[in-house]
């Protein structure tokens, strides 16, 4: 077996026993990066000079009886709109392509504390704006399951690193179901957990009021280790929940007998492949076999949840992407006469067109005579669609459907067609919109391509969403299947 298919705490274990080191761990990721990467394209820089000295670090701590948490010399990739330290930043644009922090986020810190062993920062769609990977300024990441088909977006590097056995678990970001989607099209496990749960601090901002950091792994229970490690209440993020951390691990108890499901009907009507459907209806059918209780219900509001989501968070790009300017950093137009010309200069030859399209929608909605009629009229629909959910959850326990409606298209096939590619997140951007936790877990495959089971619970309440995508995992076998690459 490849100790790429063992779990996070076997691995702990046989580091612990000397059956394995660090430095053959990172010698293991970094050989499979160079066997995959070229075909998969998930890395846009390596740290292999860090990572390999670190390694021998903890090499050395293991050999003096020193004992460390799960994530103790784990390779993991980052997305690359997480500050790392000394690494470039590029947020996959051309406008910080030369961009170093001198800071890392407090999601790196954290895994730093936890002594996990980043190896390299993962592509992206550009500042995380949107759902295929092709809006990357330096190229598109392909699908580990079928190298002609898209990853999914923003986070489809970090699902297709883990997919395709480079890294142990990586991290994404997800403003409107950025790590679900792209988990759900790699056929891995993908967790975005409750607004404020995990800090933003070092996390560039797309859309502040949604932007989440969360965990890509191999199955459930890692997902639980890594969300353990990351959350927390940082003071250097004023959005960041000050509350008690539970152990997620302990949650994993595979029972959900009596438990309470609710399936929006809105989330299996028009527009799902029917073979989605059919394979989330067979993981329903799973759960009511192990006790739980599933029942339709209606989320009257979902049908709105597009229209809002593009709406509010354009807006909020269009005022954090106010701060590239070709003046503290970043790059800088040599052709300017004037400041003026240097601001549209650099903006115009450092921004992708999506951007520039998220940017100038935002800008507009926010303008004087279109906020209420805009931007109101959207944090409005925001408030129904939360109040649907806190209706829902009054009499469940978690909330059940397909992570996305179809299983992952091809490269070049939506990116003409924006309108079509931004309802591929119609299933997800609810989620981001109440700010609650939800996980995408494999539920089989249609055609040969990963179908994501998407769990939803209440807000802060990662440990029933973790419980009820454990059981699935362990009454079936799909986060076992891997492609061949």
């Amino acid at each position: 077996m490849s100790l790429f298919e063992l779990r996070l705490q076997e691995l702990h274990t046989q580091l612990l026993d000397k059956k394995v080191s660090v430095t053959e761990l990172v010698d293991q990721s970094y050989k499979r990066i160079a066997e995959v990467d070229g075909k998969v394209k998930a890395f846009l820089k390596l740290d292999e000079e860090n990572a390999r000295r670190s390694a021998k670090t903890l090499d050395e701590q293991i050999a003096a009886g020193e004992s460390r948490g799960i994530l103790f010399g784990l390779p993991a990739g980052i997305k690359d709109n997480i500050v790392t330290e000394g690494v470039t930043t590029t947020c996959a644009s051309k406008f910080l392509s030369n961009y170093t922090p001198v800071y890392d986020a407090t999601v790196m810190r954290k895994l730093k504390e936890a002594q996990a062993l980043p190896v390299g920062k993962l592509n992206m769609d550009e500042f995380a704006m949107g759902g295929s990977n092709e809006n990357s300024a330096f190229h598109a990441t392909r699908n580990p399951w079928d190298l002609d088909r898209v990853p999914g977006g923003s986070s489809g590097g970090s699902a297709a690193s883990v997919a395709a056995g480079e890294v142990y678990f990586s991290l994404g970001s997800d403003t409107g179901g950025s790590i679900r989607q792209p988990a759900a099209y790699c056929g891995v496990v993908g967790l975005k957990p409750t607004y404020g749960l995990v800090s933003r601090f070092g996390l560039v901002a797309f859309a502040s009021s949604l932007d989440q950091i969360g965990p890509l792994t191999k199955n459930v229970e890692d997902s639980a280790y890594v969300l353990q490690s990351i959350a927390g209440h940082d003071p250097q993020d004023s959005t960041s929940a000050n509350v008690e951390i539970p152990d997620y691990v302990s949650a994993l108890t595979g029972d959900v007998k009596g438990l309470r499901i609710a399936v929006p009907k809105e989330y299996l009507g028009a527009g799902v492949d029917p073979q989605v459907k059919e394979k989330i209806q067979d993981a329903l059918r799973v759960l009511e076999g192990l006790g739980a209780v599933v029942e339709e219900v209606s989320l009257p509001h979902s049908e709105y949840a597009v229209a809002a989501y593009y709406l509010l968070a354009s807006s909020e790009a269009s005022s954090n992407l106010a701060r590239y300017d070709g003046v503290r950093y970043g790059i800088r137009t040599d052709n300017a006469n004037n400041l003026l010309e240097m601001y549209h200069m650099s903006r115009s030859e450092g921004f992708g067109p999506e951007v520039k399209r998220r940017i100038m929608l935002g800008t507009y909605a926010l303008s004087s005579g279109y906020y209420d009629a805009y931007y109101l009229k959207a944090q409005k629909v925001r408030t129904l669609i939360k109040q649907d959910f806190d209706q829902v959850f009054a009499n469940y326990d978690v909330v059940i459907g397909p992570t996305a409606p179809t299983t992952a298209f091809r490269l070049g096939e939506q990116v003409g067609d924006p309108l079509t590619m931004y309802l591929n997140d119609i299933l997800t951007i609810p989620v981001n919109l109440a700010g609650i936790p939800a996980i995408s877990v494999p539920c089989g495959l249609a055609s040969g391509l990963p179908v994501g089971l998407q769990i939803i619970g209440k807000a802060l309440d990662e440990s029933t969403v973790l419980r009820v995508a454990h059981a699935f995992e362990q009454n079936t076998d799909f986060h076992k299947q891997r492609p061949q690459l």
